[in-house]
């Protein structure tokens, strides 16, 4: 999309998309349709498609919608990451199913043991997986409810968690990753993800979370993916709207 990027990064497959190192910056979008309603997802992806959407990502709240992925992934054209929380299982089904990518947020995934499976399951079936990072879930949370920190003490906090969470998966000799920092302000997002750069060559995944309406959204993402994508930071971006996907695409290309 924008051509030749100043971070050199390793490169990750993902479908027949490749992310990093000097290849294009990827755009995306997430589906807000229910994963168990095969029409209405296939549906919202082929207008995805479409857009210009070049990898998209689905909701697996279950094992229902888990099982769904498989015919999900055969009757589109682009890559399909699955969302997972919670659940790991969901994991492991999501890749006996053939995506094309997993996310999973340390925050919420578990223990080391139930992570190394789904690295295990990943790296048999080829697949790359996301480290999504939001500073609204970190694990220090559970310990530290309501932290008063600085913005920088927040993003060294999700850096710390994302690379924690990479330790765990280059221990399984596992390097297919992909790792996001967000936040919903401009200010962590961008601190986050200028400290990773800094730290590892693992391509980055960059958007503002829960980023608002058309309008507010879409400024307060042009601002957060644009300083990052001018310093060279970034392989692939999604902006986030509470609106209708096909507008994350078309924002994200404006």
């Amino acid at each position: 999309m924008y051509g030749h990027k100043v971070r050199k990064t390793r490169v990750v497959k993902v479908g027949k998309f490749a992310i990093g190192g000097n290849n294009p910056v990827s755009v995306q979008s997430m589906c807000n349709t229910d994963t168990g309603d095969l029409k209405a997802t296939i549906d919202q992806i082929r207008r995805l498609e479409g857009a210009g959407c070049e990898i998209i990502r689905v909701a697996v709240p279950d094992m229902a919608a888990a099982k769904n992925l498989g015919r999900i992934r055969k009757a589109i054209d682009i890559p399909l990451v699955a969302d997972i929380h919670f659940d790991w299982r969901l994991a492991l089904e999501a890749a006996a199913q053939g995506v094309d990518k997993i996310r999973i947020n340390p925050g919420n995934i578990g223990e080391k043991d139930k992570v190394r499976e789904v690295v295990k399951a990943c790296k048999a079936a080829g697949i790359p997986i996301r480290i999504g990072v939001n500073c609204g879930s970190l694990k220090i949370l559970k310990k530290i409810p309501n932290p008063k920190w600085t913005p920088q003490e927040w993003a060294k906090m999700m850096v710390k968690e994302a690379l924690d969470e990479v330790r765990i998966l280059e221990a399984e000799g596992f390097r297919d990753i992909v790792v996001s920092l967000k936040a919903d302000d401009i200010e962590r997002t961008v601190m986050a993800n200028l400290l990773f750069s800094e730290k590892s060559d693992i391509p980055l995944h960059v958007g503002v979370t829960e980023a608002g309406s058309f309008l507010s959204g879409t400024v307060k993402s042009s601002l957060g993916i644009g300083l990052l994508l001018t310093q060279g930071v970034g392989d692939t971006i999604r902006v986030s709207l509470t609106e209708d996907p096909v507008l994350q695409v078309r924002a994200a290309y404006e």
